[in-house]
């Protein structure tokens, strides 16, 4: 197999939290393996994303394999004394931990600068914004070769802030958060690089365990001690509430509601992504046959002395032809899809520890499901 002289290959990772992140560094273990790999030119990554990228982009998975085998819910965010119930807000550990196993902002902004992959991050942006604007989509794009190293560094931190945990980072003046909000699966930033001849991507498919109230319970016992007590007691009606609530499947308070939001909109614009690219493949593909079709019917049905003519102007009238894609090429993509399930963990400060065994299964998964993907794929993506 013939190697392209320049790279042509996107990768595209997407959310998808502790589950996420070790379930695509075996997809990352796998590629590397492959042909494939020298062909990598860009790395498109969000929340999760992003950090696997940035190791992948840097050629230090064996780091991240490190990095994730150790690290435990509180090396990522810790609930602070005074706000024990969900949806309050919580240090962000990750970016100190991040900074002392593997590397400050600006030393990973430098080292990206200089690697041959760039990476291409997302972040949501959650600043101030008083005067309406209908142009502003609220979405943060940083590429690692023309971004300043520092805010390279903290715009990878700022994608993976998961927004139901943790406060905002500031990156270069902005107010930036989670990207899955905006672009969780990338995949369209990687179809619109015109040097991009195909695409390897991975998409996290989140399943989610019923979330245990137990601590209402909990609280509700210690509280009842002091129910003389006036605010006491209207605490006690509000837990009571939140009770009640859980028991018909609602939320039971309004940090679960914005967590459930959270995880629609994630799972929704991850969706959208892949159908769209579903569609606009099919356009093109349809696109070409009309093409065909219509000027071999229109050049049949013209005088011999005509046909020439005809044929060229009609195909220099497809070629002008404005859509929001391109639609002058067919582009190989090959998207595996991944699960945490019966073996996911619990991504919340909640679970105490994540084991070891179940860290390594995940990765495991993402390896074999990325094998099997390869060697059943009946697309060009190989090469030519």
């Amino acid at each position: 197999m013939s190697t392209p002289s320049e790279p042509d290959v996107a990768i595209v990772l997407s959310g998808g939290g502790i589950n996420g992140v070790l379930l695509e560094l075996g997809f990352l273990k796998r590629l590397h393996e492959d042909p494939l790999w020298s062909r990598v030119g860009w790395i498109y990554g969000t929340s999760a994303g992003a950090l696997a990228g940035t190791m992948a982009a840097l050629e230090r998975l064996d780091d991240l394999e490190e990095f994730l085998l150790h690290l435990q819910p509180e090396d990522a965010f810790r609930p602070r004394p005074v706000w024990r119930l969900p949806g309050g807000p919580h240090d962000y550990t990750l970016p100190a931990t991040i900074a002392g196993r593997i590397g400050e902002p600006r030393e990973l902004g430098t080292a990206l600068a200089a690697a041959a992959i760039e990476l291409v991050v997302f972040a949501t942006d959650v600043s101030d914004h008083p005067d309406a604007d209908e142009t502003r989509d609220f979405e943060l794009e940083y590429g690692s070769h023309s971004t300043k190293p520092e805010a390279m560094g903290r715009a990878i931190l700022a994608s993976a802030a998961i927004s139901g945990l943790v406060l905002p980072v500031s990156v270069d003046g902005v107010i930036a958060t989670d990207g899955g909000w905006v672009r969780n699966f990338p995949f369209e930033h990687a179809y619109r690089n015109p040097e991009v001849g195909a695409i390897a991507a991975f998409r996290y498919v989140p399943s989610y365990r019923t979330t245990d109230l137990t601590y209402l319970t909990r609280a509700r016992e210690r509280l009842e001690r002091f129910r003389a007590v006036p605010p006491v007691r209207a605490l006690l009606a509000e837990i009571r509430l939140a009770q009640e609530r859980a028991e018909r499947g609602e939320p039971a308070h309004y940090g679960e509601m914005i967590v459930r939001l959270m995880r629609v909109a994630f799972a929704r614009n991850a969706v959208l992504e892949e159908r769209l690219a579903d569609e606009r493949e099919t356009s093109v593909v349809e696109l070409s046959r009309l093409r065909e079709d219509v000027v071999a019917a229109a050049v049949a049905a013209a005088p011999p002395w005509r046909r020439r003519r005809l044929g060229a102007q009609l195909e220099q009238r497809f070629a002008s032809a404005r859509f929001p894609f391109r639609h002058d090429r067919h582009l190989p993509s090959l998207i595996v899809r991944g699960a945490a399930d019966d073996i996911g963990l619990d991504p919340t400060f909640r679970s105490g520890r994540w084991p070891e065994e179940i860290k390594r299964s995940l990765i495991e998964r993402g390896y074999r499901l990325t094998d099997d993907a390869l060697a059943n794929s009946d697309t060009a993506l190989m090469g030519p």
